[in-house]
């Protein structure tokens, strides 16, 4: 129905609804101007409410890059269809015709006559079944879309406002913390009452299972109850952790469900001549600068729950079935949490206050974990394997190329209980759902995982691997990091031994006139065909189109090795994106240059560490990210915008691409191909002692 995406009101607010949350990607702005554009009104004029339980429509996770395809299309359509609904209306009510009438602020006009939304839009008006086809507003008349918009989420973030979930704070509530079992395998040997003697300020302490929390009036109180009952709590602990040092043997060796994505030709590989590389991505954490926050209140028989959860759909199920109530019992409603793109620890948090606030019924219940908690039991991003084997024909071009990859689930996102933590905790434990990749064309493990290149023999192999050394799930791009850091890196490889230009070489191999639009452009603006070298310093390329199906994506970047510290420092990235029709170019210059940094710190720092029995990486000292000091000098990116074509998800566009430009930078100044992440000493080192390289160069850089 159009009025579950729009309403106008008898006061002529106009509320626009959407499935999908805010997670610093700058949807509200986008979708606010859409809305707007649609409307023929001021972005002021439209209220947004965004993932609601009781409000939105179902718009299932915000992930994979699609807020903007998805619902900005829906908002699109509604808004167009409520805009045809009220000239309908105004047209009977003044006896002219439609087309001869005039909209704007609100208002619609024509034959000396003219009302306003609210008194055209009576109950019902909109309270009709969308269509399959919409009018929009031609693009060369557009107001709104395609102009940047100042993004309405930003000022409480820079001026100490409520921003995020993690500033809530409500009449009466109680602060509370979770005591975590030490590790993963961990149980409770017995809970001793006497634990609680002498909790300052403690309301009360709630064991279930494993599952230990305490609740106080004031936060610091729980901190400080939390901290001694870890150390009073007795644990049985056992190693139930692979062997770090062996983990992609270990997975290697695991079983597999194999699956042949992509397969033309005969694909004839086993002469001399074939080329062949492995590319190994570590376990990396989301790194969420606030950890993961919730608050719920438990009131007759009734959950509300406020939640920067990915999908409060998923989520209100999966509560429902935790505590055993119906879901209509549960209310999700999201607040925008401080840094995450992916599955982090929001659901865990959330499942966290609602079984603390249903141990005090009336009181609203604010969950907040510590550092070492984010760190230490978010789902992971998925080591993963790529290998790549290929030959060359006579003329330099690919002709046989096979690409495997090896990776776990990319999506353990709560639909039940049991894949909540403190599900898995209590005492009456719930089984997590048994792992399933993500099918084409979209993908998890094997996303971007075949070439979007002219290959005439191609085979593409995903090894979905069920069993999950370390708890996993989705982090930005799932498996398209890793996969587009293998596919670039070896096409640079190809490159090299073809005797070509890394730019024309991948032209070479491409007709799409998308990809090389942003190919030529994000080249151009780097002066790629002019380029100096200078000592320590070298160039890389890549280039992938998101999911093959989303926004195109081509940089260069520019590396120098820090001598005083034996690392990669990224100096220049210039790129270029295709995301079709652009609403707000800010913010997907935001995305855009968000990515870049993000993937930056994925690929020179970023890899989560632990022993035979527990994660060791619990603080920034353990897990280093990107800082000030390491942030590019030139962050450039070039927007083609095209008008009239269907909206690209453009977030995830960047991590894959980045990661390989920045290898390709690396062998280009050093001549060592590190195909290990992150793109580290150790790394570089192992890399050119493997490939018995005596380079100056890099032993200079260093020394």
């Amino acid at each position: 129905m159009i009025d579950g995406w729009v309403r106008i009101g008898a006061d002529g607010r106009i509320t626009v609804f959407t499935g999908k949350a805010e997670l610093g990607q700058g949807i509200k702005t986008a979708l606010i101007q859409i809305a707007a554009e649609e409307l023929v009104v001021s972005p002021e004029k439209i209220e947004l409410v965004t993932a609601d339980t009781e409000r939105t429509a179902n718009e299932g996770f915000t992930s994979g890059s699609h807020s903007m395809q998805d619902s900005g299309s829906a908002i699109r359509n509604a808004c167009a269809q409520a805009r045809d609904l009220l000239l309908q209306r105004a047209a009977s009510r003044f006896q002219v015709a439609a087309d001869t009438l005039r909209m704007g602020d609100a208002q619609i006009s024509g034959a000396g006559k003219s009302a306003s939304y609210a008194a055209l839009c009576g109950p019902d008006v909109l309270h009709v079944h969308a269509t399959p086809a919409s009018t929009f507003i031609d693009w060369q008349a557009h107001r709104v879309m395609g102009r940047s918009l100042a993004r309405v989420d930003v000022p409480a973030k820079v001026t100490g406002g409520e921003a995020y979930v993690q500033d809530m704070r409500l009449p009466g509530m109680l602060h509370a913390r979770v005591v975590r079992p030490p590790s993963p395998a961990a149980t409770l040997a017995a809970f001793d009452p006497s634990a609680q003697a002498g909790l300052v300020g403690v309301e009360a302490v709630i064991v279930d299972g494993r599952f230990v929390g305490v609740l106080a009036k004031r936060e610091f109180d729980a901190v400080r109850a939390a901290r001694t009952l870890a150390k009073r709590l007795k644990w049985n602990e056992r190693p139930s952790l692979p062997e770090p040092s062996a983990i992609y043997s270990t997975l290697r060796d695991l079983p597999s469900d194999d699956y042949l994505i992509a397969s033309q030709g005969q694909v004839e590989l086993d002469n001399a001549d074939v080329i062949e590389a492995t590319y190994l991505r570590p376990y990396q954490l989301h790194g969420s600068i606030g950890p993961s926050c919730a608050l719920a209140q438990f009131v007759d028989g009734k959950y509300t729950v406020w939640t920067h959860t990915q999908g409060v759909f998923p989520l209100r199920k999966a509560l429902a079935q935790l505590v055993g109530v119906d879901v209509a019992l549960m209310h999700c409603i999201h607040a925008e949490g401080s840094g995450c793109y992916g599955h982090n620890g929001a659901d865990d948090v959330a499942a966290d206050a609602v079984l603390l606030a249903r141990a005090a019924p009336g009181r609203p219940v604010r969950v907040q974990w510590m550092r070492e908690d984010e760190h230490g039991w978010e789902p992971l991003g998925p080591a993963m394997i790529g290998k790549a084997r290929a030959r060359l024909d006579a003329s330099g071009t690919i002709g046989a190329m096979a690409f495997e990859m090896w990776s776990n689930t990319h999506s353990s996102r709560p639909g039940s209980a049991g894949e909540l933590l403190a599900g898995q905790h209590i005492a009456n434990a719930f089984a997590p759902t048994p792992p399933r990749p993500i099918p084409q064309p979209e993908g998890g493990g094997d996303r971007n995982g075949i070439p979007l290149y002219n290959i005439a023999e191609l085979r593409v192999t995903h090894h979905f691997l069920p069993t999950m050394p370390l708890r996993v799930s989705a982090m930005r791009s799932l498996g398209a990091y890793l996969n587009i850091f293998a596919i670039e890196s070896f096409m640079d490889e190809l490159a090299l031994r073809a005797n070509a230009d890394a730019v024309d070489f991948r032209l070479r191999h491409l007709q799409n006139p998308r990809a090389r639009d942003v190919i030529l452009r994000a080249a151009e603006g780097f002066a790629w065909s002019s380029y100096q070298r200078t000592p320590a310093r070298g160039r890389g390329f890549a280039f992938a189109q998101y999911k093959n199906l989303a926004a195109y994506f081509a940089v260069a970047c520019e590396i120098e090795i820090w001598r005083e510290r034996g690392e990669v420092r990224v100096v220049r990235v210039v790129a270029a994106a295709d995301a079709g029709e652009i609403v707000n170019p800010d913010g997907v210059a935001n995305q855009i240059e968000g990515g870049i940094l993000q993937s930056i710190s994925w690929t020179t720092l970023e890899a989560v560490t632990w022993d035979r029995t527990r994660r060791t990486s619990l603080d920034w000292g353990g897990y280093p990210v990107l800082r000030f000091a390491d942030v590019p000098e030139t962050v450039e990116v070039h927007l083609i915008d095209r008008p009239g074509q269907p909206f690209l998800g453009c977030g995830e566009a960047a991590q894959g691409p980045t990661a390989a430009a920045i290898a390709n930078a690396i062998a280009d100044a050093t001549g060592v191909r590190v195909r290990q992440l992150p793109l580290n000493k150790a790394h570089f080192l192992s890399a050119s002692r493997s490939d018995k390289i005596d380079n100056q160069a890099a032993a200079e850089a260093l020394e």
